[in-house]
């Protein structure tokens, strides 16, 4: 199997518009959630979200193109550029286009755009009269289209869409074409604009929502006895892997290696986690397993954590489970705390926030706890309210997705 390292990383997020304003905002606990501005929410149940703030399309895409895109694709072109842009690569005048690819995740796409056009249609006459671009603006696979499109890459492409773990996802499915040798590059992550009208109120009509209006600041509160939902974000993120002897050849700045991956399902419920974390345990075991290590190997879980009253105490019983005494020697954090919920986008940004914590040898905080949960062993380091400095060399990432979806990924620190 060939070797796969991480060159290049993009983001656009809740609390950072760009790869190091990110890393800055995960640093220093800033909370992203604010009243929402997209729609007008005074009627909703939930009327705060994690939004990108200040975020103009015209100032990286072309306004015709940019027209044309939805807001989930715009994201995805901004971080996929910063990330390409972060790794060189198209400075190298020996890339194949052959084996550049793209694999992008996301789990709802263009809700925005489809909703714009059904709004019309119903407050029209009747007349079908559809933007011709509507269909491409809403599609999931638009974005990874874009993105070659714009670059020429010929490789693989294509989107995957498994609700909250689809650019996790992305990330393995990226390895494995990688580390098999049928590509060289992969840009991979992921990207999701799901704070509308329909998005917030489906969400909030499953009981997903916080609803905590007069402390939307502090409501995302994973492993808080108070918690009572997650908080919807937007963004996304851009990762490139490439071949390892491929990035030598070029002096590619490398940040880190990908070590191994698992997917699983919980067969469970439709929205709910298995209640003694099965598939959350079976699918770390999985992604250890892939990676040839021993729970032991692991510093730090960047975790799934949504603030859901069933969801994380779901996955740190499985950690439990795991990592048994070593589990009161990890870092265990929810970096959705600051972030809020990207759906599918989420895999992509948390894995990246654990690529930045081995580069800077910290882990990001859970922000916002205030109270113990007596169902979550206080005893686990869950990293509250502030960073913590530690050596970091292995560094594991889950995503869980409705319809019992699990996906999790381990990233090294890079050695030769």
């Amino acid at each position: 199997m060939k070797r796969v390292v991480i060159t290049g990383l993009g983001a656009i997020t809740p609390i950072g518009n760009n790869l190091e304003a990110y890393n800055e905002g995960l640093k220093n606990g800033v909370s992203g959630a604010d009243i929402i501005t997209r729609f007008d929410a005074s009627l909703f149940k939930t009327k705060f979200a994690c939004e990108v703030k200040n975020f103009n399309p015209d100032d990286f895409i072309d306004r015709k193109d940019a027209r044309r895109m939805d807001l989930f694709t715009q994201f995805a072109m901004v971080c996929a550029d910063e990330a390409l842009a972060d790794s060189k690569l198209l400075d190298f005048n020996e890339l194949d286009l052959d084996r550049v690819g793209v694999i992008w995740g996301s789990g709802i796409g263009g809700l925005r755009s489809l909703e714009a056009e059904i709004i019309e249609f119903a407050l029209g006459n009747g007349t079908p009269r559809f933007n011709p671009f509507m269909i491409p603006k809403m599609i999931s696979d638009i974005a990874p289209g874009y993105i070659s499109i714009k670059h020429g890459f010929r490789g693989i492409n294509y989107c995957t869409v498994s609700a909250c773990a689809s650019s996790t996802h992305a990330m393995m499915n990226a390895f494995d074409y990688i580390r098999l040798g049928k590509a060289d590059v992969i840009v991979t992550g992921g990207s999701e604009a799901a704070i509308t009208a329909t998005g917030m109120g489906g969400f909030s009509a499953t009981k997903a929502l916080s609803e905590r209006n007069d402390e939307y600041k502090t409501a995302s509160r994973p492993f808080d006895i108070n918690r009572d939902g997650f908080v919807l974000g937007e963004g996304g993120g851009g990762l490139i892997f490439e071949e390892y002897e491929f990035a030598k050849k070029r002096g590619a700045k490398i940040y880190a290696e990908v070590m191994g991956c698992g997917a699983t399902a919980d067969a469970y419920h439709i929205t709910a986690p298995h209640p003694e974390g099965l598939g959350a345990k079976n699918v770390m075991l999985m992604a250890l397993s892939d990676a040839g290590l021993t729970p032991e190997t692991i510093d730090y879980v960047n975790v799934h954590g949504t603030s859901t009253p069933l969801g994380d105490i779901a996955e740190t019983t499985a950690i439990k489970k795991i990592f048994g005494d070593h589990a009161y020697k990890l870092n265990i954090s929810s970096t959705k705390s600051m972030t809020g919920h990207l759906l599918g986008g989420a895999g992509a940004i948390e894995g990246i926030a654990s690529v930045l914590a081995i580069r800077d040898q910290y882990v990001p905080p859970t922000i916002n706890h205030f109270t113990d949960d007596p169902e979550i062993d206080s005893k686990l380091n869950l990293t509250f309210n502030k960073a913590q400095h530690r050596e970091l060399n292995f560094v594991m990432s889950n995503t869980f997705g409705f319809g019992g979806h699990n996906a999790s990924i381990i990233f090294k620190k890079y050695t030769e």
